[in-house]
């Protein structure tokens, strides 16, 4: 991917100094997210008709053959970190509906439930999800969180996975998150995890040396950026993460996750798969969650008083 047009994107967790920055930012973050949708279709495509009931099927089965293997669940995807139980007579809001994998399983346990995206396309591909599901109790918005057009203490539970380290100003949506979640509220939100293993070995080592991405710049992030989905992703060590957000949050938990794929940095395909299959899961998981290898980041944070 190019992303030259954010060359004054220099550091991992780079923060907009100006409002005119901040808007090219986000214009260039959904001019990508348009073009490149995250559906799970970059091997070989999705061959049912789009927004059907298999389609999305399809969408789903990928993404959860990908991530069962590192945090596997008891009964439903997702349900290690989602309380589903407690949301019967909650008021949810996801920040980032994609094509809408979460938003179904949600919307189908809450009071409530509203999607945002910055992306006509994920509105309209989420939209047509919840139709289908028959969840008429779900509403979808075109909205940037860091403007979000809600009423303070507007919701209980705010879920978002993969999104908020792509919006311009990260730090921002933290505090509107902050602004519409009701006293006590909670927030379980996923960014990239940046640490030794992936920053400096797989993108400094074999992105940046081995596969001579320092011909091409000399910043290890701009290198990251060239590897990471978006036109901009922030990659957050721990503390980062819990000094960001202390002005809005109390976090209660923080966990590493991350893919089966990304211990192993060489081009996919059947050698690949080969050794990965050999590889017993619950290694994969030693590796990513205890010994912090993986690529996310997943924090429970409760709202600060005020």
């Amino acid at each position: 991917m190019d992303n030259s047009y954010l060359e004054d994107f220099d550091s991992p967790i780079s923060l907009p100094m100006s409002q005119e920055q901040r808007s090219r930012w986000q214009e260039a973050n959904r001019d990508w997210w348009e073009n490149n949708p995250m559906q799970y279709d970059w091997k070989d495509g999705i061959k049912y008709e789009k927004f059907s009931v298999e389609y999305f099927q399809e969408i789903d089965k990928r993404f959860f053959y990908a991530t069962k293997p590192i945090m596997p669940w008891k009964e439903k995807p997702f349900d290690n970190l989602i309380p589903f139980a407690d949301l019967k007579d909650k008021q949810c809001l996801e920040i980032g509906v994609g094509c809408g994998t979460h938003a179904q399983l949600i919307a189908g346990h809450a009071m409530g439930f509203t999607g945002i995206d910055l992306t006509q396309h994920a509105v309209q591909c989420t939209g047509a999800r919840m139709k289908l599901s028959g969840f008429d109790h779900a509403r979808i918005f075109r909205m940037d969180a860091e403007r979000m057009d809600f009423p303070d203490h507007s919701f209980d539970f705010v879920w978002s996975w993969g999104v908020i380290h792509h919006s311009a100003d990260t730090q921002q949506v933290l505090s509107e998150i902050k602004r519409v979640l009701k006293p006590g509220g909670t927030a379980i939100i996923m960014v990239y995890h940046r640490n030794f293993w992936n920053y400096y070995i797989v993108t400094g080592l074999i992105l940046g040396i081995i596969k001579g991405g320092f011909f091409r710049t000399r910043s290890l992030t701009q290198i990251q950026q060239y590897a990471t989905d978006g036109a901009l992703a922030r990659h957050y060590t721990i503390s980062e993460w819990l000094s960001l957000a202390k002005p809005w949050f109390i976090v209660e938990k923080i966990q590493i996750f991350g893919l089966k794929a990304q211990l192993l940095p060489i081009p996919g395909g059947k050698i690949k798969n080969a050794i990965l299959k050999v590889v017993p899961d619950r290694v994969a998981r030693f590796l990513v969650h205890n010994g912090k290898m993986g690529t996310f980041l997943v924090a429970k944070m409760k709202t600060v008083s005020t």
